[in-house]
């Protein structure tokens, strides 16, 4: 008989942590905690969704957090034209960072490697610049919302309510992309990222897949940026700084590259460890850079996939000593 997945347990467990946190938090008085960790899950998501361009298509985008902050400036715009409907605003939301991921994925795909990183970069300082400059829309200052978007029978106002819709979000999305990896196309993305020669010279669209991956994770991105409008009711340009997207490369760096939960365990890794830290110092920073290389020193893959080696070699000593 084969053994359960260890890593569809410890997910499973995971997962009902989570489930039972917001009881958890209140009984404590300990409510900062739900806020907190929805934050982990919508960074997560932002990160997960860099993931698959990063992780899986080999492609180091710099510039990831503009289409984060793109997206949470469609809701706090909308808002300021009274348009709170989530039907509405998410969708149009999400749209206009997939085609702006296409238009930018378009140019950006043909090149590799540090001229893509590069080409990002640019494209997100150019749309940190636009957003700067919209005094409108408060410029540099950034737009504080009124209120949350509305959803039919679902109070964002509500902690709990807002906590369990980002879970059940965050969950969703994950599932799709470890459907969408583990299908032909996650398969020939991750040949091209092998050998990107060898995958065009056997007749798969290097080109197409590639600016497919990096429309989705554009998407997914903005998503995340509707999600953290409505989490912090405030939006600046500063979400879409190229600092901002360093960031997401290193919390990937963190919690595994290319693996199932990378994104969402180093966003909780970094964001807990920057939240401790700041309750001891305020030159935080140091701190946890030392942890981080400390980290990346004794699991070069990553957290999890410093897990995932160590669960499979507890499966082979079990195997051979039954």
């Amino acid at each position: 008989m084969q053994a359960p997945d260890r890593s569809v347990i410890y997910g499973g467990l995971s997962l009902l942590i989570l489930i039972v946190l917001p009881f958890i938090a209140n009984a404590l008085d300990l409510g900062f905690y739900i806020s907190l960790v929805r934050r982990i899950l919508i960074i997560g998501l932002a990160a997960s969704g860099l993931n698959l361009l990063l992780g899986y298509g080999g492609l180091v985008a710099l510039g990831h957090a503009a289409f984060v902050g793109l997206g949470a400036y469609v809701v706090a715009v909308c808002g300021i034209e009274h348009l709170y409907d989530a039907w509405l605003v998410w969708p149009l939301a999400v749209t206009v960072c997939a085609v702006t991921g296409l238009l930018i994925g378009a140019i950006a795909v043909r090149t590799r490697s540090v001229y893509f990183i590069m080409i990002t970069l640019a494209f997100a300082q150019m749309i940190y610049y636009v957003c700067i400059s919209l005094r409108k829309y408060g410029g540099d200052d950034g737009i504080t919302m009124i209120k949350h978007s509305q959803l039919p029978m679902i109070e964002l106002a509500n902690e709990a309510n807002f906590y369990y819709f980002v879970l059940a979000i965050a969950v969703v999305v994950l599932w799709l992309c470890e459907r969408l990896m583990n299908s032909r196309f996650g398969r020939a993305l991750q040949g091209i990222r092998e050998n990107e020669d060898r995958m065009q010279a056997l007749g798969y669209p290097v080109y197409v897949i590639k600016l497919l991956t990096f429309v989705l994770s554009s998407a997914i991105a903005g998503f995340a940026g509707v999600l953290l409008a409505n989490q912090n009711l405030f939006v600046s340009p500063t979400m879409m700084h190229w600092t901002e997207s360093a960031n997401l490369i290193i919390m990937i760096l963190v919690g595994g590259i290319g693996m199932r939960y990378g994104g969402m365990v180093g966003a909780g890794v970094i964001l807990l460890l920057e939240e401790f830290l700041r309750l001891y110092t305020d030159y935080w920073h140091i701190p946890l850079g030392a942890l981080l290389l400390l980290i990346l020193f004794v699991a070069p893959t990553g957290l999890t996939g410093k897990w995932r080696s160590q669960s499979r070699r507890l499966v082979a000593s079990e195997q051979s000593n039954p």
